[in-house]
């Protein structure tokens, strides 16, 4: 599980100039992140609205995309918790590129048993807040946790989805429909999305907060309740992709 992100400290040194350019470095503060997304009813079409011949399909670059899930602790003794940082692993996915973000499209797959638990380097990116390590067996046990079938069900639902359904505004900062699909459930949220775009290159940085309960999760708690898992989870998501 430390490969990926060893990988990822190697490559973001050279794909920041080759790849995106990305102003003074590939990692934005969180302070400097888009605003938190509103979930969102009704659905709409999910292809980008333009013709198949006027769309280019961008791979994702696995190495540079991650979506991290900020996972809280509650109830009257959380004190004695762990607040956990949950990072994904063996991204895949295509970015449908358009003249404009409505005449775009993205989607994202992860396989939820590919998910890493509190690595140190997720930790520490994740912000100051998140400094103290967890021990090994913490880190175990929620992983533990994590997959089995009262939470993320993931010998019945082995990916989870993020794509787009629509989107508005200009390239800087669209806001972008996301349709987020976990354990079954598919639930939509407005994203406002920051991109860096390149002629061959694209990388967008989003944040949405979801509700274990929307996706038929309760969230775990033991001691009566006294320690649990916030209901509410945010969500961060890095999606860099490069024409092929």
């Amino acid at each position: 599980m430390l490969a990926k992100a060893a990988i990822r400290a190697r490559m973001r040194g050279a794909a920041c100039a080759s790849l995106l350019a990305l102003a003074g470095g590939c990692r934005v503060p969180h302070d400097a992140a888009p605003a938190p997304a509103a979930e969102v009813a009704a659905p709409v079409p999910a292809q980008p609205t333009t013709r198949a011949d006027e769309v280019d399909a961008w791979p994702v670059v696995p190495e540079l995309t991650t979506v991290t899930v900020v996972v809280r602790r509650a109830g009257p003794l959380a004190r004695l918790g762990h607040d956990h940082v949950i990072t994904s692993a063996d991204e895949r996915g295509t970015v449908w590129v358009g003249a404009t973000p409505a005449e775009s499209a993205f989607e994202l797959q992860l396989p939820v048993d590919r998910f890493d638990v509190d690595l140190p380097e997720s930790r520490a990116e994740a912000g100051a807040e998140f400094a103290a390590p967890v021990p090994d067996d913490a880190r175990a046990g929620t992983r533990r946790n994590m997959l089995r079938a009262e939470v993320l069900d993931a010998a019945r639902f082995p990916l989870l989805r993020l794509r787009s359904v629509g989107a508005s505004g200009g390239w800087a900062q669209p806001t972008v429909r996301v349709a987020v699909e976990l354990r079954g459930a598919t639930r939509e949220f407005e994203v406002p999305v920051v991109v860096e775009r390149e002629p061959q290159a694209l990388l967008a940085r989003g944040e949405l907060r979801i509700n274990q309960s929307d996706f038929a999760i309760t969230p775990f708690a033991v001691a009566g309740g006294a320690i649990q898992v916030a209901d509410v989870l945010e969500v961060r998501f890095r999606i860099a992709a490069h024409a092929p």
